[in-house]
């Protein structure tokens, strides 16, 4: 992982920025829980085209990530977030890395650099997404870098926001957090409603392309 200095601006916590400008500024609202979950299709750093559509009757997991991010890195380094996407693909979940930074900003990638990050940190999504427009976290009203979703077998929004409930960038506050992600999994595999349904999310401000004036 690149060791970067972020800004900090480029910090978020529970949506409200630290500084000026945030990137969540240039998001669409969040979608509604319990209503379908917005429709999409990207391209991953393979060449493979993914859709929503094409994943109905599985549940779906989408993490918008940032690797210069330290709070994309505390889940990374500690292997929380590599052993949370082990045990979903293990039930059948299609867990989706989704890099949404604009090309030149912080946390974009090549196709290439995409498949190195996944190999140098023993990552194991089902595909990451190159989303350099920005179009599927914009859809989703993704604010941070880790934003996490998970859709059921039926295509609903049934959770939204932080991977855990310790919004740091500090690896030993893992064991100590409420896996929200991995709790609101096992509560749809179980058939249940999910408890914790929309949470605080935090992390770095996702990087949207600048808009032009």
């Amino acid at each position: 992982m690149s060791k970067l200095n972020v800004p900090r601006r480029s910090l978020m916590i529970g949506g409200a920025a630290l500084a000026l400008a945030p990137a969540a500024a240039f998001a669409t609202s969040s979608p509604d829980i319990g209503k379908p979950a917005p429709q999409f299709s990207a391209v991953d750093s393979n060449g493979k085209t993914w859709s929503l559509a094409d994943l109905k009757g599985k549940v779906v997991v989408l993490e918008t990530t940032n690797h210069d991010c330290p709070y994309v890195g505390k889940h990374y380094t500690s292997n929380n977030m590599q052993d949370q996407q082990r045990e979903a693909a293990a039930k059948g979940v299609v867990w989706l890395t989704v890099a949404s930074s604009a090309k030149g900003e912080q946390g974009h990638v090549t196709a290439q650099q995409a498949n190195e990050l996944t190999r140098s940190r023993n990552a194991a999504p089902a595909a990451v997404l190159l989303d350099p427009e920005s179009k599927v976290a914009r859809a989703y009203g993704a604010t941070v870098t880790p934003h996490m979703y998970i859709i059921d077998a039926n295509g609903i929004l049934v959770y939204k926001g932080g991977i855990d409930s310790i919004p740091s960038s500090n690896v030993a506050d893992i064991p100590k957090a409420t896996q929200y992600v991995r709790v609101a999994l096992g509560q749809v595999q179980a058939g249940q409603q999910v408890a914790d349904s929309s949470t605080r999310a935090y992390g770095c401000t996702l990087k949207y392309p600048k808009t032009s004036t």
